[in-house]
């Protein structure tokens, strides 16, 4: 069986997310910082007429924060019932593969927490963390964005 990735950068590593998660893909536009919510929350935007919860992977995922550059994405996806945005580095591709070509995680995986973690996809000269975003955030949290979004 075969499934597609939308392949993104986070830190200089290449992660896929299924691209049945995806709603779309945007540019960074202005996002309202909000008081009083976890660091991971960079804010909330305006898409299309909708208050979008936001959230930052760098910080969820306790990598070094950067600043937005041109390459900066936000990918609009559903968490659990809630429909959120995901800043990450930048969008490369969407990349068709076959279940067989995943492979499990390395028993030391450093780059970010495992529970995330699906398994690891090896290309020729790269490799790209699937990443298992229902589980990014637990159901509490997902609750929590839910009451940001109008």
């Amino acid at each position: 069986m075969e499934q597609q990735l939308v392949v993104f950068e986070l830190a200089n590593e290449f992660y896929g997310i299924n691209i049945a998660l995806v709603e779309s893909i945007i540019k960074v536009q202005a996002i309202t910082q909000l008081p009083q919510t976890p660091n991971y929350v960079k804010g909330v935007t305006n898409l299309r007429g909708s208050v979008l919860p936001v959230i930052d992977l760098r910080t969820r995922f306790a990598l070094e924060t950067k600043e937005d550059t041109r390459q900066t994405r936000i990918i609009i996806v559903t968490m659990g019932s809630v429909k959120v945005g995901v800043v990450v580095d930048g969008v490369s591709e969407v990349l068709r593969i076959s279940d067989e070509s995943i492979e499990p995680l390395p028993p030391l995986v450093n780059s970010v927490d495992s529970a995330f973690l699906k398994g690891i996809v090896r290309l020729e000269n790269r490799l790209i963390i699937l990443l298992e975003l229902s589980k990014v955030l637990n159901l509490e949290e997902q609750k929590s964005l839910e009451a940001l979004a109008v």
